[in-house]
């Protein structure tokens, strides 16, 4: 058995490092749905308290806070933050010039 490391550096997107189709989608909803965790955390609700307050089933709710998301839209995920009280901007600009492709983040104050 080699003890040996196989090192590689990632591209920012651990979805496309593991090969998973729509990378950019998944690493979006991804950080959308953990902002939307947050604040259900940060306000003690219930999973029963968030899903009414969000309009769907709790066993929805259990699903988004599991990172299970594939039956969530990013427009979906947007609109929870809105009706959680937050605003989501969406700001375009160019990409770095040092940097190969353009991509799409979501950053969280």
């Amino acid at each position: 058995m080699s003890n040996e490391n196989n090192v590689f550096t990632s591209s920012g997107n651990v979805f496309a490092d593991l090969g998973f189709a729509n990378s950019e989608d998944r690493l979006i909803k991804a950080g959308l749905a953990r902002k939307i965790s947050e604040i259900i955390a940060s306000r003690s609700l219930t999973q029963v308290q968030a899903a009414e307050i969000l309009g769907i089933d709790q066993p929805k709710v259990s699903a988004l806070i599991r990172g299970r998301l594939k039956d969530f839209s990013i427009e979906r995920l947007i609109k929870f933050l809105n009706v959680l009280g937050n605003d989501v901007e969406i700001t375009v600009k160019p990409k770095p010039e040092n940097r190969p492709s353009a991509c799409t983040t979501v950053v969280c104050s």
